[in-house]
């Protein structure tokens, strides 16, 4: 099978000298990272990009594709608007065809009760102007004429879009580099600078930035670098296998899911595909000590984990992974530039074997390409958005869930502002950072 395309080996392409100093530091090359930085360029702020490996080199370029409204937490679900049409606007911009598509996505229900849960959802969408409609079983089965089995209905939204995660978030990064910002990879963030209490720059391993203003946007490393300035989060990551088959007749434009498969077209006329609600957790010191804080999740999703007890050498949560060192010392982020999980293979083997009993039309489906990401969540399902009340200069933007590529230009520009004080046209409070230590209850977002 074909290797992934992104690896730690893989050349260089954004490289330059470190600047003394900039208006604004992010931490992070992945959609969160670039479109923050984006947005910040375009306002007039010198921007420096820093990232320990490659451009999208984990989670933006592993996650299964989809640029959704459907199925958002009511909160985030603004954001996602604004981020739809800010996805338009700047793939015209690249001049890169990355296979932003608008083919829809939908959810099928089995039971009764998940076409209610999608129903109550419907109302938050139709509030919005989304065009989400329900499907029942007859509408479900015209639209969807090769499935085998009978569904109970669907949800549908048909102005959804899809696209290739690796290749858009490296054109995103060209624009970006296009407005001004320095992009810098093989470069990791070792430490904040800290100075009186503040942010006054960023430590890295090339030596120091100084900067007033800093965007941590380090996906599943976050909470590790925040631990190292006794700043705690109790975010946590999961790995998920996702697989390319080889070229099928396009029987689906879009992105569908039902409680066995995901799958969405993809530009190379094969299909993405990938085990729908199956994620392993890795058991560390961090989830010991946010455990509390996921029992909510953990009830509301009892069997949507495969626990293992330990977590790969050198991953953020491994039991031998330091949580403590200096600004001249090598770091987690150094020993592990790209985190590549191992695809569970005898997963997606049954994966495959579940989508051609969904499909039995199909001819044989053959894999191109398997691998794994690591997901960086909380235990509400939603990120944390906002400025960090301890280190005043920074603003962190982490936990986003997998629902990061699809959110990333409309939260981008959301931190791009927060940075900068102006206008958020939104409302972060359900984002803040002391909502788990504040004594507010977690309030889940939607299971589906």
């Amino acid at each position: 099978m074909q290797a992934f395309p992104i690896s730690d080996t893989s050349p260089v392409q954004f490289a330059g000298p470190l600047p003394a100093a900039t208006d604004v530091v992010v931490i992070g090359g992945g959609v969160i990272g670039i479109c923050t930085a984006l947005y910040l360029a375009q306002a007039g702020q010198s921007v420096v990009l820093l990232e320990k490996g490659r451009i999208a080199g984990e989670q933006s370029s592993r996650n299964w594709g989809w640029i959704r409204q459907q199925g958002r937490d009511p909160d985030e679900l603004p954001i996602m608007i604004e981020a739809l049409g800010r996805w338009k606007e700047l793939a015209a911009q690249t001049g890169v065809d990355f296979g932003l598509r608008q083919g829809g996505v939908t959810y099928f229900a089995q039971t009764a009760k998940q076409l209610a849960g999608f129903e109550r959802w419907t109302a938050h969408a139709r509030g919005l102007g989304v065009d989400t409609k329900i499907l029942n079983g007859s509408e479900t089965a015209s639209m969807f004429p090769q499935m085998s089995a009978r569904m109970r209905g669907a949800m549908v939204t048909p102005s959804d879009m899809r696209a290739e995660p690796w290749t858009a978030v490296h054109a995103l990064a060209g624009i970006a580099r296009a407005a001004g910002v320095r992009i810098i990879e093989n470069c990791a963030v070792r430490m904040l600078d800290v100075q009186a209490g503040n942010v006054a720059g960023v430590v890295t391993e090339r030596g120091l930035i100084k900067s007033p203003s800093v965007v941590l946007a380090g996906g599943a490393w976050s909470s590790l670098f925040l631990r190292n300035h006794g700043v705690d989060i109790p975010q946590l990551s999961v790995c998920e296998s996702v697989a390319a088959t080889h070229v099928l007749p396009d029987f689906h434009s879009g992105a569908a899911a039902d409680n066995r498969v995901a799958f969405r077209r993809r530009m190379d006329g094969g299909y993405t595909l990938a085990p729908a609600g199956v994620a392993e957790l890795f058991i560390g010191p961090d989830a010991f000590r946010a455990v509390r804080k996921y029992l909510p999740q953990l009830r509301q999703t009892p069997f949507g984990q495969t626990y293992r007890p330990t977590s790969p050498k050198g991953f953020p949560d491994a039991w031998g992974t330091p949580r403590r060192w200096a600004g001249d010392e090598v770091t987690p982020f150094e020993r592990m530039r790209i985190l590549d999980p191992a695809p569970d293979m005898k997963q997606l083997r049954r994966l495959v074997r579940n989508f051609q009993t969904r499909f039995p039309s199909l001819p044989q489906v053959r894999l191109k390409s398997a691998w794994a990401g690591m997901i960086d969540t909380m235990p509400d399902q939603v990120p944390i958005v906002d400025h960090c009340a301890a280190i005043p200069g920074l603003v962190i933007g982490t936990g986003m869930a997998g629902h990061g590529f699809g959110i990333g230009p409309g939260m981008g520009r959301v931190l791009a502002a927060l940075v900068m004080g102006d206008a958020l046209g939104h409302d972060l409070k359900r984002f803040r950072a002391d909502r788990f230590s504040d004594g507010s209850a977690i309030d889940l977002g939607p299971p589906f």
